[in-house]
């Protein structure tokens, strides 16, 4: 067969796949209240904490330690005894997660911005300048070469600052400024030098693929799109060559979801096919919605992937007696599913 004919046969093949999912997702429809805490598994809560603490300015609401068999239903791993700090950044909240035992696999490395398992938050900044040298002065790990000025010709993304770091365990964590008539109305004229968390972003293989999980099954909307390519962005992700398409979806409330699709290189490893939540490459976004059981119904009409069998107690990932399942989209990155 020549060269032309195989692709345009990959071609429809892709098409009928994403076909087929969109069949069985059709009927579904979630209405979400809100996107709440991101959580992020890690190796030393306490070191944990004081990054995230001293220097990006989180306050620690609570830490709790727990032993009890609705995580380890929740989460799907036995015997879990774990401790959650919950983290916020003015009215968004971030879940650091140790889990005492049992351990679960480090970070792969080398681990770049295109692996399937890419996940970070990005956290919005006041003034880009004074950020990075926050970062600076306490030798926090660069991605990024250095903060970069996302450029004019990009429409929907020109004029934005951005740059990328790891955190103690090796994520990805981004600070993100946005200049006037950017970005939420909410992150203008704040006070503080870290203001919050705008989204999530998460690589994805398919764009198409993931819109028909998270905004026709999930009832996210779309908020916003680019293209991103050139010097900037590959000195931002560190990926040489790098064109991403980037799509931006939202809740009623809280933090964004943004899907990170790398149309060139196209060499990232997918997202390992055993990950537990206890691996530290583990983030999971928090769904917020208010019928538990409907959402449910609808979700076991699809093709969804369950970490959780059934609904159970979300404590402490939620507040105690709380229910949720966590799930898994596409690509493998994990949702909990929240009772209101």
């Amino acid at each position: 067969m020549a060269d032309g004919d195989g692709g345009r046969e990959l071609s429809l093949r892709k098409l009928l796949a994403v076909a087929l999912l969109s069949a069985a997702w059709l009927s579904a429809q979630i209405k979400p209240a809100a996107m709440g805490a991101i959580a992020v598994t890690v190796s030393d809560l306490d070191r944990s904490v004081e990054f995230f603490t001293k220097i990006l300015e989180f306050e620690k609401e609570s830490t709790i330690e727990m032993r009890a068999e609705s995580f380890d239903r929740l989460t799907g791993i036995f015997g879990t005894n774990i401790r959650v700090a919950t983290m916020r950044l003015g009215t968004d909240r971030v879940q650091l997660v140790e889990y005492i035992s049992p351990h679960g696999r480090p970070m792969p490395s080398p681990s770049r911005s295109n692996d399937g398992w890419f996940q970070h938050i990005a956290i919005v900044v006041s003034d880009m300048e004074r950020a990075f040298q926050r970062l600076m002065q306490n030798k926090v790990p660069h991605i990024s070469t250095e903060p970069q000025l996302l450029p004019g010709w990009n429409p929907n993304a020109g004029g934005i600052k951005a740059f990328y770091f790891r955190d103690p365990d090796n994520h990805a964590l981004e600070l993100i400024w946005f200049p006037a008539g950017k970005g939420h109305p909410r992150w203008q004229g704040g006070k503080t030098l870290f203001l919050g968390i705008d989204h999530t972003a998460i690589a994805v293989q398919d764009t198409d693929r993931s819109m028909k999980f998270y905004s026709e099954l999930l009832g996210l909307k779309k908020v916003g799109e680019a293209l991103n390519y050139g010097p900037e962005q590959e000195h931002l992700n560190h990926v040489f060559g790098s064109r991403v398409r980037i799509t931006g979806l939202a809740a009623p409330l809280g933090p964004g979801v943004e899907f990170l699709e790398y149309v060139a290189p196209t060499d990232g490893l997918p997202m390992p096919a055993d990950s537990h939540p206890n691996d530290i490459w583990h983030w999971n976004s928090t769904l917020v919605v208010d019928d538990l059981a409907g959402t449910i119904a609808e979700l076991r009409k699809t093709r969804t992937r369950w970490v959780t069998s059934d609904a159970v107690d979300a404590a402490p990932l939620g507040q105690p007696g709380k229910k949720g399942v966590f799930i898994r989209d596409p690509d493998g990155h994990a949702v909990l599913v929240l009772a209101k």
